[in-house]
């Protein structure tokens, strides 16, 4: 499973430092999540989503949808 959260940000119009802001998670964390450097937390993910306004199965690509 991918984590998309590149582009779920940018479809959302989000700059890093944007969403950083809006979710408390430091831009490098959230640059290291989006290049596959880190694996996030449940908690950021969350973090993530609620900024977004997404559920946290919006970050991911799968098959099974």
């Amino acid at each position: 499973m991918q984590i998309r959260l590149w582009e779920m940000r940018t479809a959302k119009g989000f700059t890093l430092m944007q969403l950083a802001k809006k979710s408390g998670i430091g831009k490098s964390t959230l640059n290291n999540i989006e290049n596959g450097k880190v694996s996030p937390t449940l908690f950021q993910l969350e973090m993530i989503a609620i900024a977004m306004n997404l559920k946290i199965t919006d970050l991911f690509d799968s098959e099974y949808k």
